[in-house]
């Protein structure tokens, strides 16, 4: 298996957790370092966005990539036929991704500090979805409260993987879901 594998390593697919938390450690000691005060609400307003805007990112990518554009949509079955399995972005492809897309584009057009709490929301919110989504795959959340939020996330991601009609796609949130109509029937 290589860092570009669909299917990873045990020590390939822990490493997605431990970059993402390094990387949410480091923007945010940033901008405790960094930041004059009287910019923390603007910041912290910034960061909110980028929580957002990975909800809204996992939504359409789940929904229109994963489940719609080969070779994206035949790997996303295999993790379909096997919920356990390791199968899942490589994280240098995520990494690359995000820091291309949003973090140097933002950095160039708003700043370092607009920048790094943008980042910073996408980042928390990326690896708010890992956790979560190995969570509901590998028993976790049998542990949680019978009405706790991962324990509700569970039962609905399940239904994105049985019901026949596609549908829940987000993994975190169900907004999206309901705001496209995609929230499903209820089994």
């Amino acid at each position: 298996m290589s860092i570009f594998s669909i299917e990873q390593s045990a020590k390939a697919y822990r490493a997605d957790f431990v970059f993402y938390a390094v990387a949410i450690a480091l923007l945010s000691g940033f901008l405790l370092w960094a930041a004059p005060v009287g910019r923390a609400p603007a910041l912290l307003a910034l960061a909110i966005v980028g929580l957002v805007l990975w909800s809204a990112l996992e939504y359409a990518l789940h929904r229109f990539v994963l489940h719609g554009i080969n070779p994206f949509a035949r790997w996303h079955r295999e993790h379909h036929r096997r919920p356990t399995a390791r199968v899942g972005t490589p994280t240098v492809l995520s990494a690359s991704l995000l820091t291309g897309v949003v973090l140097l584009p933002a950095w160039w057009l708003l700043g370092s500090l607009p920048a790094s709490a943008l980042s910073l929301g996408l980042f928390t919110g990326y690896l708010g979805y890992a956790l979560t989504h190995h969570a509901v795959h590998h028993g976790l959340s049998r542990k949680a409260p019978d009405f706790g939020w991962l324990r509700h996330q569970t039962l609905w991601h399940a239904r994105h993987h049985h019901l026949a009609q596609p549908c829940c796609f987000g993994v975190t949130t169900r907004a999206w879901d309901h705001v496209f109509g995609t929230a499903g029937h209820r089994a």
